[in-house]
């Protein structure tokens, strides 16, 4: 076994529980010579603050001076984050980051770039924890970009490059991006009987017009605070467009729910406001989606977290939330006319032959329900229940789904 390199990180409580999940023994051959497979470990997660955060980036500047020092290579260990290095908890019902790590190093042509980016992304984060100050991902794309005195050579010639050594650097110091003081722009919104304290300001969820409120990137508990609640249940709807029509019809105020909305795939700052609603106020979560392949990974992120993310699954998913929609079997439920239907072309059929054969996905009611949207070979966007009536979806469908507990989980 290799040995386990030292990076200046803090150790953190581990557990000794055995690796299982999706790595395999063919992954595990297949890793790369720079790798450094590691002791199977669990992290215990703690709350982290900013300070924590200035600390952690401060230990690992000191651990690379001291490398340096000691007339070694300078580098850093960086976990991988890619499918062979994550596991399935089952037990916990949540996708975990596993152990290991690959060496980003100085003298390493094929990691020098790397390597520097990493230490000035590292070094912009640490002035604005120092200042007290946030900044948007793109604007620290710009701070930390110029050219390397002497050559023609950027240090970052697009924020593509600079995005992935953010989640790099979140990942190395066991740290959120908004911890090193980094947002994203603001995508989706809020309404609801909830009344929340945003940046110092009171804010009454349910007096927010037909936009609702815009959910901010940066959703932690010292900028946003929860005062008053009279919602029994979050609803995650997956787009904009039909989440306004839950808003004119005002479901929020005959259900007594917050709405929500992320445009998608819902990002980062919607994900932690709901984990935050759903442990701290013990709101159930519903997710209404597409009843297509896009819409069931939709619902796997919210409820096990994501590949990409799985170093933080622990502080965004919700193991708990509940698929309410669509479903494949819906046509014959509520009798959509196959015209408004969409035929599955070969990309959805290849992605929901991939998701089947996620672990997450292999409960036999999950089974059942991929298998026929394949037999059906079709798919369905909550849209289609217009054709029924503008107001079909608010008045009779969900309200039945939710009555009858046509769930899954």
């Amino acid at each position: 076994m290799a040995k386990k390199k030292t990076t200046g990180k803090k150790k953190t409580s581990v557990t000794k529980k055995k690796t299982r999940g999706l790595r395999n023994s063919s992954a595990a051959k297949s890793r790369s010579k720079t790798t450094t497979k590691k002791k199977s470990t669990r992290r215990k997660k703690r709350a982290v603050t900013k300070g924590d955060t200035g600390e952690r980036i401060t230990t690992l500047a000191q651990s690379i001076a001291a490398q340096v020092t000691k007339g070694r290579d300078p580098g850093m260990e960086i976990p991988v984050r890619a499918l062979s290095n994550v596991e399935f908890d089952a037990a916990r019902k949540l996708i975990l980051m596993g152990d290991n790590t690959q060496r980003r190093s100085f003298f390493n042509v094929g990691m020098a770039k790397k390597f520097m980016q990493t230490t000035l992304v590292a070094s912009g984060c640490k002035e604005l924890i120092d200042q007290a100050k946030t900044t948007s991902i793109r604007d620290l794309f710009y701070h930390c970009k110029h050219t390397i005195p002497g050559s023609k050579e950027n240090t970052f010639d697009e924020q593509s490059e600079s995005d992935p050594v953010i989640e790099d650097l979140e990942v190395t110091l066991e740290s959120l991006r908004e911890e090193l003081g980094l947002f994203a722009e603001p995508k989706g919104a809020m309404v609801g009987p909830m009344t929340v304290i945003d940046n110092g300001d009171t804010i009454d969820l349910s007096r927010m017009g037909s936009g609702g409120w815009a959910v901010p990137s940066i959703v932690e508990a010292d900028v946003i605070q929860f005062v008053k609640n009279s919602a029994k249940f979050i609803l995650l709807i997956e787009k904009g467009a039909v989440w306004r029509r839950f808003s004119e019809d005002r479901f929020w105020e005959k259900h007594k729910c917050m709405i929500v909305h992320g445009g998608g795939q819902p990002p980062r700052g919607i994900r932690r406001l709901m984990w935050r609603m759903h442990n701290e106020l013990k709101l159930p979560v519903y997710v209404l989606v597409d009843n297509d392949p896009w819409g069931y990974y939709i619902y796997s992120v919210v409820k096990q977290g994501s590949i990409n993310l799985a170093f933080e699954s622990q502080r965004m998913a919700i193991p708990a939330a509940r698929f309410i929609g669509m479903s494949a079997y819906d046509a014959e439920r509520f009798d959509i006319p196959a015209a408004v239907t969409i035929r599955m072309n070969d990309k959805d059929v290849r992605r929901a032959k991939e998701i089947l054969n996620y672990s997450w996905f292999h409960k036999p009611q999950w089974k059942k329900e991929i298998k026929h949207m394949l037999s059906l070979g079709v798919k369905l966007e909550l849209e289609a229940l217009s054709n029924k009536d503008f107001s079909f979806i608010t008045e009779t469908y969900l309200p039945k789904k939710m009555k009858d507990k046509q769930w899954l989980d």
